[in-house]
């Protein structure tokens, strides 16, 4: 759950050097629809629109299904722990 403030403190250039980790590009040297995308995740997440659009223009359509799929899944957590509390404290001491 704590990734993407990871992400956030970590520079928008972090991913942009080093070699690609695509197994598309591995194995058969081509890129694939996805190449990219981490990069220009990092570089979305900094404000650096047109970085993010350079590495992949996919990024304005997945990012925000992204988005909504880990906030959807951070608010079901925070309902657990709620859930979780409020079961122990309604619970007898001594039971």
């Amino acid at each position: 759950m704590l990734v993407p403030l990871v992400l956030l403190a970590l520079p928008a250039t972090f991913f942009d050097n080093g070699r690609p980790m695509c197994l598309s590009v591995i194995l058969a040297d081509m890129e694939c629809y996805a190449c990219g995308m981490t990069r220009a995740t990092m570089h979305l997440i900094h404000f650096d629109f047109e970085e993010a659009w350079m590495y992949n223009k996919l990024i304005y359509v997945v990012f925000p299904i992204i988005a909504f799929l880990w906030a959807a899944e951070f608010f079901k957590e925070v309902k657990k722990i709620k859930a979780h509390r409020k079961a122990t404290q309604a619970t007898p001491k001594g039971a």
